[in-house]
């Protein structure tokens, strides 16, 4: 079946913008050839796996025979294999072979129903529709002078707007990250400026920030002391948005941390970070620990919005100043007709 015709447990607010993009589902190093691993995005109940020349696959976690898991069955020959009848399938979703009926040719109808996967930073991602566009671009990836390190994914019980939005605010730094990101004597937010028709490498337009600064306690998970920090943000997709900033030794590129999210369910997501950053020093296990400390306490914030949906209204909540990407990422959510998560103008 062509993955255009989305019909099962996907909501009807997962409209085109949403439907027809890329998403992150699982690691890449968990999907393997020898087992299928479950996934859920948009509601859609996933089965990843990897065929025998290495490429991933995801198919609804559907037997069409009698509705079993895939993901309880298993890998066979390069074939997948229903736990429950043993109907065998070839990685493009065809079945092969009814156990029951040995004589039996199963008919080109017979088949799983199958979606886009491709393999990009380290991350599984898949398009429930027609993509619009390639997996977004993270230049900072291929940069040889950075680390690439995988966090998360990191269970959140709020809507993937209101997670990219916290995303992009400074102001909460001294309160929810104290000791870290921020210091409660040290509260201004300067002016920053923000770019609406900013275009990114793709061609694709998006939002962005720059000139933001803002005085940090620990700068990375290994500096201490304080310095004041210069970030630039963008958005360049509804549910990603990545932050940049210079290293420590004033490289000729700066460091980059791109925050994903998995929309499970309009308010339920998972999260995935990736870091492109100069630390060679300390291992994934401390980057990770670090990474962790830092949004375990956004977590409590996040699950205690009220709505848990993003509103897009203007006057719906009362921003300042200081709070002008935010802003400008409602009116990029609400120009694009995104109504996952958000509650509309």
């Amino acid at each position: 079946m062509s993955a255009s015709t989305v019909t099962s447990t996907v909501t009807p607010t997962t409209n085109l913008a949403v439907l027809n993009d890329w998403h992150p589902v699982a690691d890449a190093r968990e999907v393997l050839a020898d087992k299928i691993v479950p996934a859920t995005l948009l509601g859609q109940d996933l089965a990843l796996f990897r065929d025998t020349d290495g490429a991933v696959h995801a198919w609804e976690d559907r037997c069409p025979h009698r509705g079993t898991r895939f993901s309880i069955g298993r890998i066979e020959n390069g074939e997948v294999v229903c736990a429950y009848h043993a109907w065998h399938f070839t990685p493009g979703g065809q079945c092969t072979k009814i156990p029951a009926l040995p004589d039996h040719t199963p008919s080109a109808a017979t088949c799983a129903r199958t979606f886009k996967a491709k393999e990009q930073y380290g991350m599984v991602w898949v398009c429930l529709g027609t993509p619009a566009a390639d997996v977004l671009p993270f230049p900072e990836y291929a940069e040889p002078g950075l680390r690439k390190v995988l966090c998360g994914p990191y269970e959140v019980a709020t809507s993937a707007p209101r997670i990219i939005e916290n995303f992009l605010d400074m102001a909460h730094f001294p309160y929810v990250h104290t000791g870290i990101l921020g210091d409660p004597s040290k509260t201004a937010v300067r002016d920053y400026k923000v770019d609406t028709a900013w275009v990114d490498t793709a061609g694709d337009k998006g939002i962005r920030a720059t000139e933001c600064f803002f005085w940090q306690p620990q700068t990375n998970s290994l500096a201490h002391g304080g310095s004041e920090v210069e970030y630039t943000y963008r958005v360049v997709r509804p549910f990603t948005a990545i932050l940049t900033k210079a290293p420590e030794a004033q490289q000729d590129f700066w460091e980059a941390i791109s925050l994903h999210v998995q929309p499970l369910e309009e308010e339920r997501s998972r999260v995935w970070l990736v870091l492109a950053v100069t630390n060679f020093e300390q291992s994934e296990a401390d980057l990770r620990a670090f990474q962790e400390r830092i949004f375990a306490g956004d977590v409590p914030i996040l699950e205690n919005q009220v709505p848990k949906r993003l509103p897009l209204a203007a006057g719906a909540e009362m921003p300042m100043r200081c709070d002008r990407m935010s802003q400008a990422y409602r009116r990029y959510l609400s120009d694009r007709g995104v109504r996952f998560g958000v509650i509309p103008d």
